[in-house]
């Protein structure tokens, strides 16, 4: 970390070690139960099939920007897909506090985001987690969801086989009995928890294939053209999303949404809702739940948050040696 007039600039590393999710999936919990002024995101479409978000939110002395580029056609150079920054200042004087990185925020706060929903939507007894896609987000989900479940064994799937066998390989190094899913239909049959973070842009995951008290967590489609459930998973779950908006931006439900497969009626509530204990969530042991995050800037500036606070905190310290 370097400072620069006070501001400081807070590196992916740094990013990681605040993010420890026995402390950032409390603080997520307390935040979307607390709000926050969050206005409509911006979205910006840069050529065919690359996209500009930008996302503020503040609450109390806090106010942050996050700014995310998506460029999927990166993974065919073998680059990342994802690329952001988070700009985190003061919402009484304006000042610049904190530049974070934001790959390692957004990361880190979306598959807590799922965890989080998982510790109300999943079965308690749940010990079969099945992960999608093995990119950025998805690497990182089973840890987040092993800090909420008694998660015992990992199924992993990606399209591309090597994906697959290196991260089942660096979980097992992790202490995860871990191994790889070679047949999708067959791993999404025997998972109690199934969390699928890809860029797919049709459906992958077969809703007629999902045991009774399977938990469905949907992360990949941030937008309208990306999708990976069908309507079987709709029709037979109870349908929870981590913000409403999510109905208008993610192809999972819009277009459900358009063909009358579900109405906004179904949604059984938010994420924000759980917290607060406003909405019910998992009402039984054979009950299918699906829950569809598209990203919020609540969760971004909870994160946020508490990144600033411990990289504050050591360089007082520092300070005072």
């Amino acid at each position: 970390m370097r400072e620069g007039n006070s501001v400081l600039a807070i590196s992916a590393e740094e990013t990681a070690r605040a993010l420890e999710f026995g402390a950032l999936i409390p603080a997520l919990r307390e935040s979307l139960a607390l709000g926050a002024t969050a206005p409509p995101r911006h979205h910006h479409r840069l050529g065919d099939d690359a996209t500009l978000l930008i996302m503020p939110s503040w609450r109390g002395g806090l106010l942050g920007v996050k700014l995310v580029d998506v460029f999927p056609r990166n993974r065919s150079l073998g680059r990342p897909a994802l690329s952001s920054a988070y700009v985190l200042a003061s919402a009484e004087t304006g000042e610049h506090l904190a530049v974070i990185d934001g790959n390692e925020l957004t990361r880190r706060r979306t598959v807590a985001t799922s965890a989080l929903a998982s510790s109300y939507l999943a079965r308690p007894d749940s010990k079969v987690l099945l992960v999608v896609g093995t990119g950025h987000i998805g690497s990182l989900a089973a840890q987040a969801h092993a800090a909420v479940l008694g998660i015992e064994t990992v199924l992993v799937y990606n399209r591309s086989r090597p994906g697959a066998d290196a991260l089942a390989a660096q979980l097992r190094e992790s202490g995860m009995d871990a191994r790889v899913a070679p047949d999708l239909d067959a791993a999404v049959a025997s998972a109690d928890v199934i969390t699928c973070a890809t860029l797919a842009s049709e459906p992958i995951i077969r809703g007629a294939l999902l045991r009774p008290g399977t938990h469905l967590d949907l992360v990949g489609s941030f937008n309208r053209d990306l999708r990976e459930s069908d309507d079987d998973c709709l029709r037979r779950g109870r349908l929870y999303v981590d913000a409403e908006v999510a109905l208008d931006e993610s192809g999972d439900l819009t277009r459900p949404l358009a063909d009358g497969t579900i109405t906004r009626e179904d949604v059984v509530g938010t994420l924000p809702q759980l917290c607060r204990g406003e909405v019910p969530g998992r009402c039984g042991a054979e009950e299918i739940t699906v829950f569809k995050a598209v990203g919020t800037s609540v969760a971004d500036l909870a994160a946020a948050g508490l990144v600033y606070t411990q990289a504050s905190g050591a360089r007082e310290l520092r300070g005072n040696l």
